[in-house]
């Protein structure tokens, strides 16, 4: 396995292209939809293809991102990308509890400087109507109802990483795809719900860059986006580990 130097570097590039790309697509969709015409009050927001077709979009930007990333990085440091993840992985003793703190520092250094050069390479613009893809309850949702969505969405993520990724009995060369389109599926349902980031380090760099770039203020719903998915990933990985377990 390659030194720690080396694994949180591999987190750092990977958290990057998947906020980069991911969140960069979010936030590029509201900039190309801006001031048309909502086909109905539920998408508030986001796109203009009454919802679920630009969550599909958006899913797939992240999905695709992460897939790349898994098969590219998930060699040198298990490609985790996501504090949730890690954490979820250290509950059930598959990660060492030395390296959690050096890979969550990584993941949220390379999801905050994603959102950052993803502002200067597309202007203001991504911040002042984008948003830098930064996620947040739609309306009608509360602060609960999105908190649950979150848990519930990264209980799922996490269930397929141990069984594709972290079970020796997995079929190899599956994990990268299975797990980006899990990621691009939970995305299209759960989008105009939560805005679906099952991962603290996702939400983390767009609230970072918004925050330093004059845009808008959402730190108030930051738990929501570290409690559902740590939540989550970690029950998921108790449960996997309990079925999976031989009596």
């Amino acid at each position: 396995m390659a030194n720690i130097q080396k694994r949180c570097l591999a987190e750092f590039i990977g958290t990057f292209f998947l906020v980069f790309m991911g969140a960069g697509a979010a936030a590029i969709t509201l900039m190309i939809t801006k001031g048309t015409a909502l086909p109905n009050t539920f998408n508030i927001g986001i796109g203009a293809l009454g919802g679920l077709g630009d969550w599909l979009a958006i899913g797939l930007a992240f999905g695709l991102a992460i897939a790349a990333s898994i098969y590219a990085l998930g060699n040198v440091s298990g490609c985790h990308i996501n504090p949730a993840v890690t954490i979820g992985l250290w509950s059930v003793k598959k990660f060492p509890g030395r390296d959690v703190v050096p890979y969550i520092v990584s993941q949220l250094a390379g999801a905050s400087v994603a959102s950052l050069l993803f502002a200067a390479v597309v202007g203001m613009n991504a911040v002042t109507v984008g948003g830098l893809g930064a996620t947040a309850p739609f309306p009608t949702i509360g602060y609960l109802q999105a908190l649950v969505a979150e848990t519930v969405g990264t209980f799922l993520l996490m269930l397929a990483i141990m069984g594709v990724a972290v079970d020796k009995r997995a079929t190899p060369g599956f994990a990268g795809i299975v797990i980006g389109l899990t990621v691009a599926g939970i995305i299209t349902t759960l989008g105009n719900i939560s805005g679906s980031s099952l991962n603290p380090a996702r939400t983390f760099g767009p609230y970072l860059g918004d925050t330093l770039l004059g845009g808008t203020n959402l730190w108030i719903y930051l738990p929501i986006y570290i409690i559902g998915p740590i939540l989550g990933a970690v029950l998921a990985a108790l449960a996997y580990q309990y079925m999976t377990k031989e009596d």
